[in-house]
């Protein structure tokens, strides 16, 4: 093995090959510090624990699932009906965007994803292009509801109105994204058919398994969504440590402290007081500001943080949600389901394809809704 500071300098480019996305939140968190350092016993109080720790039991059922060989079996019945890579690759988008209204953009990905890497073990599929659209697709999806994101979910609170009139303001811009992918995915995917000559092999399903998990799932989105995350954690960690300990050790701890840093980074980007400057001098009062203003913010320091930033400066709630909604696009940090997305699926060299699918998705995105605003 190569030894001094060559062999260092060779581990330390494969590092950043391998996780970029972490070797560039570990450089942005040391000039954060450098240029406005905070105390450190201050940092933990920037995590956003109630998401992390839903994403850290979201991972632990959804292991669970896949090893049950639910999945498997799911896909297999699936495959057997849906005959072609355009036809799968439609219906995994509507699937997606679907579940993101109800369940957020993560919890959808947590859905979706594990089931197209079980469709790949059964037939050959071009499985970045697919992991792609669905990052895009729980993206579009969630801008219906409140419900859909936490952003969402942020601005239906502050601005005071019903349920069903945050449903019909989002409509249109959640329409004009959902018909941009169906034709993006209706051209990026062929029609040839799916093939299935190794899927040869018997599917068996851990019924307990998967029953077990199935209900937990249910049980712990409830309890999640009631604010109880830790709870809910804590019993589905300990119950999997006594009766599978395999499932706890196996999920994505790395993901875990990725996702701690970002709301480390992203949170103390934001609270920089130049920032709060420059927007304070950007007069957002007019709808297309705010919307510029949202989707822009959102390709540096994610959508989540954008909207709770930018609604100190601007009434106009409608405008801040499209804004914020098409800045879940462009860059992957615009959204913090992109980073789950290509996590989940596992593959390596996927970040290039991805930006260069979602930046074009969000400038002809942002296009669309500028012009909505505008007009209506």
């Amino acid at each position: 093995m190569e030894s001094g500071p060559r062999g260092l300098l060779r581990r330390a480019g494969a590092l950043v090959a391998a996780e970029p996305v972490l070797a560039i939140l570990v450089v942005a968190f040391v000039l954060l510090q450098g240029l406005a350092p905070r105390a450190w016993m201050s940092l933990p109080a920037l995590v956003d624990w109630q998401t992390v720790m839903t994403l850290a039991g979201l991972l632990i059922l959804t292991k669970a699932i896949e090893y049950s060989g639910l999945l498997t079996w799911l896909a297999h019945r699936l495959v057997r009906r849906i005959h072609s890579e355009r036809a799968l690759a439609l219906f995994l988008v509507a699937l997606a965007a679907a579940l993101a209204t109800v369940v957020t953009n993560d919890v959808a990905l947590f859905v979706v994803v594990p089931l197209v890497l079980s469709l790949h073990r059964l037939t050959p599929l071009p499985l970045r292009q697919l992991v792609i659209v669905i990052a895009l697709a729980v993206n579009a999806g969630s801008v219906l509801t409140p419900l859909g994101n936490p952003q969402n979910l942020f601005l239906w609170q502050l601005s005071g109105v019903s349920f069903g009139r945050f449903v019909v303001a989002l409509a249109p811009l959640c329409a004009m994204l959902m018909a941009m992918l169906f034709a993006l995915a209706a051209l990026v995917f062929k029609s040839r058919p799916l093939d299935l000559s190794t899927d040869a092999d018997p599917h068996p399903v851990d019924r307990p398994l998967a029953g077990v998990a199935g209900v937990l799932f249910v049980a712990f989105v409830l309890l999640a969504d009631a604010h109880h995350a830790g709870i809910a954690l804590a019993g589905v960690a300990a119950g999997f440590l006594v009766w599978r300990a395999r499932i706890v050790l196996k999920i994505d701890w790395l993901l875990l402290c990725i996702f701690v840093l970002m709301f480390v980074v992203l949170r103390s980007a934001a609270a920089l007081p130049w920032i709060h400057g420059l927007l304070g001098e950007l007069a957002l009062e007019t709808p297309l500001r705010a919307y510029v203003a949202g989707a822009v913010l959102s390709q540096i320091i994610s959508n989540v943080p954008a909207a709770i930033v930018l609604a100190g400066f601007t009434h106009d709630w409608r405008a801040l949600a499209f804004g914020v909604s098409v800045g879940g696009f462009g860059f992957a940090i615009g959204s913090l389901a992109n980073l789950i997305a290509v996590r989940l699926a596992g593959e390596r060299g996927v970040w290039l394809p991805f930006h260069l699918y979602s930046i074009p998705f969000w400038l002809l995105g942002g296009a669309a809704g500028g012009w909505w605003l505008s007009h209506f």
